[in-house]
């Protein structure tokens, strides 16, 4: 087993792969910017090494990162999600220095990373895929080529895309020649290539992804799915796991062939396989996601099972201590992630001082932040600032127990997506549990609520609270 780890992230991501290298006894390195350098995840490991004062670039500076890990006596580096997580280059540097990378090998990240290139990995083993171009688009031409044979909706996706960046519906060649560099645009700034390829429109689709973990001796499992269809501009907002909406026999199937993607390009550690499924349970392959998900706490509370240290287990070289017939599914879990971001204004970033910060507790609540009271959250990173997970034996008591835990959540001094969820989570149609991409824009009302509470609310309850202590 590793020594000692180097965590190659920031914030919660790196408090949470901390504390599984903590309970394996292995010590941890964290590295961090100027802008970084009162962050919890800094104070959380055994060591920490400044790595610049550029607050992202420093982050994504491959050669500093692994000369720290070399000058640390670090066996091993944990690119956790986002900055290099999915970085091909990244991984191949890490692995040419004689340290061990926590994920899949540069290959697998390159082939499954890139979503041409995965689309014709999974083409040729037989696994179902989104109708679309067969490579990346060549120009503005091509695409509407290809997009009028096709037949409108489509999307228009970058193609070392991830996490909902670089994606816009066509709905008409107007549509498509207007978005086309808008999408180069972005696909460039947020993955440093302005590829493009296009994919058929499903309408109103599922979000339906697989957690799969796989070691280095051929063994592959799933760990069943989580629903991550409730989002905002094609960004993830709640998950749950499992889904409402998968009958049994869709899931074995879909099971089924998440496993057999992985084992197809010879998948080494966790990863997760993501489909698009329509109203009729007919599931076709989106994307891989070679890293750890944001979102794994939720299958971690229905399995039991600690993704991150089955990660650092597998990249030791061990066999996975299960099967397949071992892992079940217990209950249900809601994943929230708590965004400094005001969703009444389009959910436009809010990073500011946190004047106040509680966090819940009690039976099957799990909160995995990185913030505290005097914390400020700097304006150079992913907004979300905490997740709360809860657990419970059925879906409706999960989400009364997440109404619960919502309530006792309190932040302030930025506006949160809190009384957002609040507001989600005490609906009706969220009770209902059945979520496909559409369900914000579907119901328009869930973002009709009292964000933030008045003067004459507070002076009510401090009234009401004093009038209950004087009747003891």
């Amino acid at each position: 087993m590793f020594k000692r780890i180097l965590v190659a992230n920031r914030g919660e991501c790196a408090i949470r792969i901390m504390r599984s290298c903590t309970e394996l006894g292995i010590e941890t390195v964290a590295i961090y910017t100027e802008a970084d350098r009162y962050s919890l995840h800094v104070r959380k490991a055994n060591h920490a090494v400044m790595i610049g004062p550029d607050p992202v670039k420093n982050y994504l500076n491959i050669h500093r990162i692994i000369d720290v890990a070399l000058e640390m006596g670090c066996d091993a580096i944990h690119p956790g999600y986002g900055f290099l997580s999915e970085n091909a280059d990244f991984a191949k540097c890490v692995v040419e220095a004689g340290i061990t990378y926590i994920g899949p090998d540069p290959d697998a990240i390159d082939n499954m990373g890139n979503k041409t290139k995965a689309r014709t990995a999974m083409l040729a083993a037989n696994v179902p895929v989104t109708p679309g171009s067969e490579g990346c688009l060549i120009d503005i031409d091509d695409a509407l080529t290809q997009a009028r044979a096709m037949g409108y909706p489509i999307m228009l996706k970058a193609a070392a895309g991830g996490g909902g960046r670089g994606i816009r519906r066509c709905d008409d060649d107007h549509e498509l020649r207007e978005n086309f560099p808008i999408t180069q645009s972005e696909a460039m700034g947020a993955f440093g290539s302005d590829d493009l390829f296009m994919e058929k429109c499903i309408i109103e689709p599922h979000h339906i992804e697989f957690q799969i973990l796989a070691d280095q001796q051929g063994n592959v499992v799933h760990l069943f799915e989580r629903d991550c269809s409730i989002q905002r501009r094609n960004q993830k907002l709640i998950e749950i796991a499992p889904s409402n909406f998968l009958t049994p026999e869709v899931r074995e199937a879909m099971g089924t062939v998440a496993v057999n993607a992985a084992k197809a390009v010879n998948y080494v550690n966790a990863g997760t396989v993501e489909f698009l499924v329509d109203k009729d349970h007919n599931f076709y392959f989106m994307e891989m996601n070679t890293r750890l998900q944001v979102e794994h706490t939720i299958t971690e509370a229905i399995t039991g099972i600690d993704i991150v240290s089955e990660q650092i287990h597998i990249a030791a070289g061990k066999t996975l201590s299960f099967k397949q017939e071992d892992v079940s599914i217990q209950g249900f879990a809601i994943e929230y992630r708590i965004n400094a971001e005001d969703p009444l204004n389009n959910f436009f970033p809010t990073p500011g001082l946190i004047t106040r910060y509680h966090s819940p507790g009690g039976p099957g609540v799990r909160v995995d932040g990185g913030v505290y009271p005097g914390y400020e959250i700097p304006p150079y990173f992913d907004s979300m600032c905490a997740k709360l997970t809860v657990w419970a034996s059925t879906w409706e008591n999960a989400v009364k127990r997440s109404q619960r835990a919502l309530e006792e959540y309190d932040i302030r001094g930025v506006r949160t997506t809190l009384p957002f969820y609040r507001h989600i989570a005490a609906s009706s149609v969220f009770l209902e549990g059945e979520f496909h991409t559409g369900f914000l824009s579907l119901h328009p009302e869930l973002l009709e609520y009292k964000p933030y509470h008045s003067r004459e609310d507070i002076a009510a309850a401090v009234a009401a609270a004093i009038a209950a202590h004087a009747g003891l």
